[in-house]
């Protein structure tokens, strides 16, 4: 599984850099296109290596130490050691939101530079084998370097935006962004299209190359903790106390968790970056 999820996410990269380069030249030319490239990089650079610092800023976490948490730091730490030696890890540093909502998430920009964060109310709802799972789940993309990937899609989707923003500017004002060889707009009326397709398009696709990490974290959760039930009934219990205690959390983070921070919007529901939990549980059955 974890293999062929591997290629899906190739794949999807490939369609979604394809979608770029197509983009680019029918919005802005090659001009254009550098340019929406280059502010992509740019902004997602300084967000690969300043994630962790972001994340955990916006939710208030606070390390978790034996002198400043010393119960966190009890039913955390002694199964983060043990999962680590298992998925030849470096361990992470770890980390507490003070928020009743049971959720966790992991960032850094690599395994050296990784942290993992929990909730309170993970801390208070899961029992033993279901927190391992969990932690498991987030150890996952970290090992499988989930956020680099993320970096890479959110930054070409960025850049298609771009190039949708640079073609608006030119429709308004009457002008092409091009190279002396090249056509910008194939037409006025595939350009408008193009303006409303093209950031739709690719923000579907960065959303399907989530959905497809987290189904690999699923199932290399399963293959370290030694067994699917661990996170299928962590995941339930989660997808349950969600909607009970929903959580403040940012569009902009709340593909990190690992699970959907409930909101209630059919929109985020429509454009959630999570599959399905039904979904999730049923191929950790097929596991079993």
């Amino acid at each position: 599984m974890t293999t062929l999820n591997g290629v899906k996410t190739a794949l999807l990269l490939g369609v979604l850099s394809a979608f770029l380069l197509l983009a680019g030249q029918m919005i802005g030319g090659r001009s254009g296109l550098q340019v929406a490239l280059f502010m992509a990089v740019l902004m997602n650079f300084a967000s690969y290596f300043f994630s962790e610092k972001i994340a955990l800023a916006m939710y208030s976490a606070q390390p978790v130490t034996p002198s400043e948490n010393p119960h966190i730091y009890g039913r955390v730490a002694p199964v983060v050691h043990n999962l680590c030696q298992r998925m030849g890890l470096p361990v992470p540093k770890l980390w507490v939101i003070p928020d009743p909502s049971p959720n966790a998430f992991a960032t850094g920009r690599n395994p050296e530079h990784a942290a993992i964060a929990v909730t309170r109310g993970l801390i208070d709802v899961l029992e033993r084998l279901e927190l391992e799972a969990v932690i498991a789940h987030e150890l996952s993309h970290v090992k499988n370097r989930d956020i680099l990937t993320s970096s890479i899609a959110a930054t070409i989707a960025a850049a298609i935006t771009y190039l949708a923003q640079i073609g608006h500017f030119a429709m308004l004002f009457g002008g092409r962004s091009r190279d002396d060889d090249d056509n910008a707009l194939g037409g006025a009326a595939t350009g408008l299209l193009m303006l409303i397709v093209a950031p739709i398009a690719a923000m579907l696709i960065q959303m399907a190359i989530s959905r497809t990490r987290e189904f690999a974290a699923d199932g290399t959760a399963a293959k370290y903790s030694g067994t699917p039930q661990g996170l299928i009934s962590a995941l339930r219990k989660l997808e349950a106390y969600s909607k009970r205690i929903p959580m403040e959390a940012s569009p902009a983070t709340a593909h990190m968790f690992i699970i959907q921070p409930f909101t209630g919007s059919a929109f985020m529901k429509l454009f959630s970056t999570h599959p399905p939990t039904e979904e999730r549980i049923a191929r950790l059955s097929a596991l079993a």
